[in-house]
C-alpha cells in the first residue's frame, strides 16, 4: 500500500485518535495527499492540528459523514484511493442518553462511506483500501480472568455505543463479501494520551485533580480495562494500513490491564507529586457514584496477531505513557480550559452531579 501520490481520506481526523493518525501520515509520508474530514462536534478540535495545517500534502474539509450527498460529491471530486475511517460517536455514557446520534454517525455514516467507495472504485481495487477502526467493546464483557478478546471472539455488545460499532463492523465485512470491497478492520482497547477530550476517564480525572474537584468513580471501581497509548495506536494503524492483509481483522491492545479504582489512585499519587501536594491529598476527592447501565466488567485484548504478523508492540510502559500524558495536560492548561467550557460543563453536570 506504499503507493506514492495516493489520496487518502481520514475521517474524524480532528478528534483525539484521528489527529495523531493524521499528523503521523502527513509528516511521515510527504508524497501522500491527506484529506481530513471532521464535523467538528464537541470533541473535534483543530487546535490539535495547528502544527501541520499549512503543509502542502494536507487538506482539512469540514463535513459530516451522515450527509450522503456531501460524501458522494466529495468522493466524485477527489477520487480517493483509500479511506482510514475513524469518525465516530465514541463515549458510552453519551450513547445511553442519545442512542440515535450513535446510529446516525456510526452506522449510517459508515454506510455512506462504503457506498461512495464502492461507486467510485467500480471494482477496480488495485491499490485501494477501506480501513475501518473499531473498538474492543463490541465483544462485550469478559467474566473469566484468564480469557482475552481475540479476532475470533463473538460479538456481544452491551451499550448503544458498542452496538452501533458492532453494526458498522458487520457492514464493512458484508461489503467485503458481497462486493469484494478491500477492507481491513482493527479493534482497539481504551486509548489515552495527549489531546484527549476530558469526558474519558484519564483526562477527566487529571482535570478534576488539578482543580480539586470530586473524582466520580462508577460502582465499586473494580471495572477492568486494557489501556493503549494513543501514539502507539497511531503506529499500529500505520502498520495495518500498509501491511495488513485484505479482509483481515487485527486486535490492538496495550497488554496492560488496570482496575479503574487502582488507576484513579495512581493518577492521584502522580499528580500530587508533580504539583508538590501532600501525598494522599487527591485520593480524598474519590467519590463513588451510581453505576451506569450495562457496564461491562472487564475488557482485555490479545494482540498477539498484530505482533506476530506485523511486528507491532507498545513502545512505552503504562507508567511511562501515563506520565507523558499528565505532563502534557499540565503543560497545556489553556487547551484544557478551552475544551472544558460551555457545553462540556452542561454535560458534566448532567452526567456526574
Amino acid at each position: 500500500m506504499d503507493k506514492p501520490n495516493q489520496k487518502i481520506l481520514i475521517t474524524g481526523g480532528a478528534g483525539f485518535i484521528g489527529s495523531h493518525v493524521v499528523k503521523r501520515f502527513v509528516l511521515k509520508y510527504p508524497n501522500y495527499k491527506i484529506y481530513n474530514i471532521d464535523a467538528l462536534t464537541y470533541a473535534g478540535n483543530l487546535e490539535n492540528l495547528k502544527d501541520i495545517e499549512s503543509l502542502p500534502n494536507y487538506t482539512f474539509i469540514k463535513g459530516d459523514i451522515v450527509n450522503e450527498n456531501f460524501i458522494f460529491n466529495l468522493f466524485d471530486t477527489h477520487k480517493f484511493d483509500s479511506i482510514i475511517h475513524l469518525a465516530a460517536e465514541s463515549h458510552v455514557d453519551r450513547s445511553i442518553n442519545e442512542p440515535l446520534a450513535f446510529v446516525k454517525t456510526n452506522v449510517i455514516g459508515t454506510l455512506n462511506l462504503l457506498q461512495a467507495a464502492k461507486k467510485i472504485w467500480k471494482r477496480n481495487y488495485i491499490n485501494k483500501r477501506f480501513y475501518h477502526i473499531s473498538t474492543d467493546e463490541v465483544f462485550g464483557s469478559l467474566v473469566n480472568n484468564n480469557d482475552f478478546f481475540t479476532e475470533e471472539t463473538n460479538y456481544d455488545p452491551s451499550s448503544p455505543y458498542s452496538a452501533s460499532k458492532a453494526s458498522s463492523d458487520h457492514f464493512v465485512r458484508a461489503y467485503g463479501k458481497t462486493y469484494d470491497l478491500p477492507y481491513v478492520i482493527s479493534n482497539c482497547s481504551n486509548n489515552y494520551g495527549p489531546n484527549q477530550f476530558p469526558e474519558k476517564l484519564i483526562p477527566l480525572f487529571i482535570n478534576n485533580i488539578i482543580q480539586n474537584k470530586p473524582l466520580p468513580v462508577y460502582g465499586d471501581g473494580n471495572y477492568t480495562r486494557d489501556w493503549l497509548y494513543v501514539i502507539d495506536h497511531a503506529l499500529a494503524i500505520d502498520l495495518v494500513f500498509h501491511k495488513g492483509k485484505i479482509h483481515e481483522t487485527y486486535n490492538i491492545g496495550g497488554f496492560n490491564e488496570w482496575k479503574n479504582i487502582d488507576l484513579v489512585k495512581l493518577l492521584c499519587d502522580l499528580i500530587d507529586q508533580k504539583l508538590n501536594r501532600e501525598k494522599g491529598n487527591s485520593k480524598k476527592l474519590i467519590t463513588y457514584v451510581k453505576d451506569r447501565p450495562g457496564h461491562d466488567l472487564r475488557y482485555a485484548i490479545d494482540a498477539n496477531k498484530i505482533y506476530k504478523e506485523l511486528g507491532w508492540k507498545p513502545s512505552v510502559t503504562f507508567e511511562e505513557g501515563l506520565e507523558k500524558t499528565i505532563d502534557w495536560f499540565l503543560e497545556n492548561k489553556e487547551w484544557l480550559q478551552n475544551v472544558t467550557s460551555g457545553s462540556y460543563r452542561e454535560y458534566y453536570q448532567k452526567q456526574y452531579l
